[in-house]
């Protein structure tokens, strides 16, 4: 295995804002080459914490999505033995129909670990996979290699990849699992917090706005009934709507009026309890 020669601490992207403790985390892992676990409610950044760590060090991100039906042998590779049927059926293709390495394709982990530089591999929800799954796929990235067994190969990395995993704490992970990853938890930005994260977005954002905007924000995060809380991404949309509607005036935000509250509450249950809360809000 390839060993990389520098290391670049990760301080932050251009669009990504984390603090101290996160920062030292992410590199501890890097330095120590271990899986970062991250939990925290959605809309906490835990995905794009990955996107920022690839962009701040140059590398390529495979983003590996989790469903509940997944096989660990699809993240690692599939064999189309379809399309060398129809290939030797037919007889028009390119490819020898003989050598079954020519219809190996590898999964999001195989593209990881066969590619010529060290890459982010994000594994995104892995909650929604089962047990034996997740404890598979640990030994595998624990091993840093795999065997294809068509074929007997043993595909073995090149660089080992930096390795950001997520969940939403839907459902319990596994002791082993747990005991082999470095663990973060992101809660949910406190209102300074994001004040810089929105101010990363919009560097010229009027204060008043600003501070009008985050504190009924928050205020809408507080109504009780509500399934699904805005998170980030939506102040963040919310804010760019605001912005650009002609009749918005900051006065009526101020006197509880919201604006493009379906931008916000993305489910109609919470949209109409919301709603029956913000008539409240109205002074």
């Amino acid at each position: 295995m390839h060993k990389e020669t520098q290391k670049k601490e990760f301080t932050g992207a251009s669009k990504y804002v984390l603090d101290d403790e996160l920062a030292r985390i992410v590199n501890i892992s890097m330095a120590l080459e271990m899986p970062l676990l991250l939990k925290g409610e959605p809309g906490t950044g835990k995905t794009m914490l990955a996107h920022a760590i690839a962009e701040a060090s140059g590398m390529k991100l495979i983003v590996l999505n989790v469903k509940s039906s997944m096989k660990l042998i699809d993240a690692l590779y599939q064999y189309d033995t379809l399309t060398r049927l129809n290939d030797s059926r037919f007889g028009d293709s390119k490819r020898d129909v003989s050598n079954i390495e020519e219809y190996i394709r590898m999964g999001k982990i195989g593209q990881s670990f066969v590619s010529d530089q060290r890459v982010v591999l994000l594994i995104d929800e892995i909650d929604k996979a089962d047990t034996d799954f997740q404890d598979d796929m640990l030994d595998v990235l624990d091993q840093m290699e795999f065997d294809i067994i068509e074929i007997d190969k043993t595909i073995k990395t090149k660089y080992r990849p930096v390795i950001i995993i997520t969940s939403n704490a839907k459902k319990d992970l596994s002791d082993p699992f747990l005991g082999r990853c470095n663990f973060h938890h992101i809660a949910f930005p406190e209102p300074d917090m994001m004040r810089k994260i929105v101010q990363v977005h919009f560097s010229d954002i009027d204060k008043e706005l600003l501070d009008s905007a985050i504190r009924t924000f928050y205020r809408l995060r507080e109504i009780r009934g509500i399934e699904k809380k805005p998170a980030t991404r939506e102040l963040i949309n919310w804010l760019r709507a605001l912005r650009a509607d002609p009749d918005f005036r900051v006065k009526d935000l101020i006197k509880g009026e919201v604006p493009f509250l379906g931008v916000l509450f993305k489910k109609s249950p919470d949209y109409v309890v919301a709603q029956n809360a913000v008539a409240r809000f109205r002074v």
